[in-house]
């Protein structure tokens, strides 16, 4: 008799559990990927932790979630050490496998390529033709089975496109060296004796001129980029003819480089407005865009923290990435909370701004990308935290951006090689790259181990983009934020036309409770099942936990 009392109390403690599932009543247990996936699979595990497959509802280049990839760090396909993009189409699958029913991947719906052009460098923001694939990285045929495999499987392809400045190796600026080519005004040249221009102007520690023969050229970020001159029509001609190529191509859309410095402070002469030209530039190469191929996604990089620069560029442009966001989500977790609920109140003051340059702008929110620390090393290497921090920037508006490596903790940080280091497969992995050597990769743990492990990081996140891709009101809905009772809780809700959901994100290390009205509402997602209770509208959180709860909409 003992053992049957014994037996029910252990059925009734796994249904109590159950109801902190993050898909209630759907669970599937964890399916073996067919060998050609590549991709381990995680060991059954309890229900609360269970991925629970589900039929992905976000879609197009403009909804899901996206990831950015520097292909030389990725995947190699050859044994040479450097990533290619044969290597990103066989790794296609940890990405986006294309079967709703899977888990094993990891759920994104786009992907950004950093600079995959012909260049000089390793990261291949100097150009040397912009009609042409980084040999490196493989060809022309290389990248239109990229873009046919990527499409196959739901993932949107966004590629980098670098129009302030090029390579000093690049044909049209050898040739502009001459004062008599056609390709002179291409570029901003000017003699030692100019009254228009500060041939002493510096930034971030270097000259901006740049001597060459008896005369200068301008060069904001080095002297190996010179700037291209957008007063020129030929030039603005170009431009579009460089992204028309691409998109017929097949790409959906452009992440834009430098977007503020096309005509930057140091280059406008006297009585000339910078953003005024700028935006007229931006507004006529959208719209070219959007007449080339409709829909497709034009995200700016405007690298400032300051929200009103960023909202000024909105005018002309789909999307700017949320500059500034990730150090904002850091602190607050890093601080175990956020006093009168500052980070809500934060994010949603940033959407106003937006809205009021831009109506129909799209957010681009992230935590780090290429040109900043890994956010890893923000949170002090703590991966219960860096879920929270995962948690809070991928149930907001917009369309998230995951730098690669994000997902598995990878650490790194300045100079710019350290922090774009080869992506940790597992040694055993054959196609991992050796580029660059990295002091961090025993400090984390790999994608062959984490991918069997239901409390990994990676496993978090796989979770939580697929409650994003599942619920409307996550992937195509508007941010309020909700008044907190405690400082440790940061809450909000997310809202579209048929659906709400209300997030609250406990970032204390102990137990937390709030009270919302959650009236109406269905618990989607429960991060932890340790600690969890609700008691009509008191909720009581478990430490550096996650919980959503959605409501359909009439």
């Amino acid at each position: 008799m003992r053992r049957l009392l014994l037996k029910l109390l252990s059925v009734l403690l796994i249904i109590v559990l159950a109801a902190c599932n993050t898909n209630p009543g759907t669970s599937t247990p964890e399916p073996t990927p067919t060998p050609a996936q590549d991709i381990p699979s995680a060991p059954p595990v309890d229900p609360v932790y269970e991925l629970g497959a589900t039929v992905q509802n976000a879609s197009g280049n403009r909804q899901g979630v996206y990831y950015e990839i520097f292909v030389r760090s990725f995947a190699d396909s050859d044994g040479d050490g450097i990533g290619d993009i044969n290597g990103l189409i066989e790794k296609l699958d940890y990405l986006n496998d294309g079967n709703p029913e899977t888990t094993s991947d990891l759920g994104i719906t786009g992907i950004w390529l950093m600079p995959v052009n012909k260049t000089v460098s390793y990261h291949g923001y100097d150009v040397t033709d912009y009609y042409d694939i980084n040999p490196e990285y493989g060809t022309m045929e290389d990248f239109e089975k990229l873009l046919d495999e990527a499409h196959k499987r739901g993932i949107s392809v966004i590629m980098d496109l670098v129009l302030n400045h090029t390579s000093t190796e690049h044909e049209w600026f050898i040739s502009s060296k001459d004062p008599n080519s056609p390709y002179r005004n291409w570029y901003l040249w000017t003699d030692e004796n100019s009254a228009e221009y500060n041939l002493k102007a510096s930034i971030w520690g270097h000259p901006v001129w740049n001597k060459a023969g008896n005369s200068y050229y301008f060069a904001l970020f080095w002297s190996g980029m010179p700037d291209l001159n957008y007063n020129n029509p030929d030039v603005r001609q170009e431009a579009k003819n460089i992204a028309g190529f691409w998109l017929d191509k097949g790409v959906d859309g452009f992440r834009l480089d430098a977007v503020p410095h096309l005509y930057d402070s140091l280059e406008v002469l006297p009585g000339e407005s910078g953003i005024e030209k700028s935006l007229d530039w931006w507004n006529e190469f959208t719209a070219y865009c959007h007449e080339k191929k409709p829909g497709c996604l034009i995200v700016g990089e405007v690298l400032n923290d300051n929200t009103t620069i960023r909202a000024s560029y909105l005018p002309a442009l789909d999307s700017t990435f949320h500059i500034g966001l990730g150090a904002q989500i850091a602190n607050a977790v890093t601080g175990g909370g956020s006093n009168n609920n500052y980070l809500s109140k934060f994010i949603a003051n940033n959407y106003a701004q937006y809205a009021k340059a831009n109506p129909d702008y799209i957010d681009a929110p992230m935590l780090s990308n290429h040109d900043q620390n890994r956010i890893i090393t923000s949170v002090r290497g703590d991966h219960e935290k860096m879920k929270v921090a995962a948690s809070i920037y991928l149930t907001l508006e917009g369309i998230p951006f995951i730098y690669y490596g994000e997902e598995i903790g990878m650490l790194g940080g300045k100079p710019d090689e350290d922090i774009r280091l080869p992506f940790i497969w597992g040694d055993d992995d054959p196609m991992k790259t050796r580029w660059r050597n990295s002091k961090y990769n025993t400090a984390v743990t790999p994608v062959s181990v984490q991918a069997k492990d239901p409390d990994s990081l990676l496993t978090h996140y796989k979770r939580i983009i697929r409650v994003r891709n599942k619920n409307h009101a996550l992937y195509a809905g508007k941010f309020n934020f909700l008044e907190s009772n405690n400082p440790s809780v940061v809450a909000y809700n997310m809202k579209s036309d048929k659906q709400s959901a209300i997030i609250l994100h406990n970032l204390a290390s102990s137990e937390e409770s709030i009270s919302v009205d959650v009236t109406g509402y269905t618990l989607e997602f429960c991060q932890k099942k340790d600690g969890f209770a609700q008691n009509d509208n008191e909720i009581v959180i478990p430490p550096l936990c996650t919980v959503i709860y959605v409501k359909d909409l009439d």
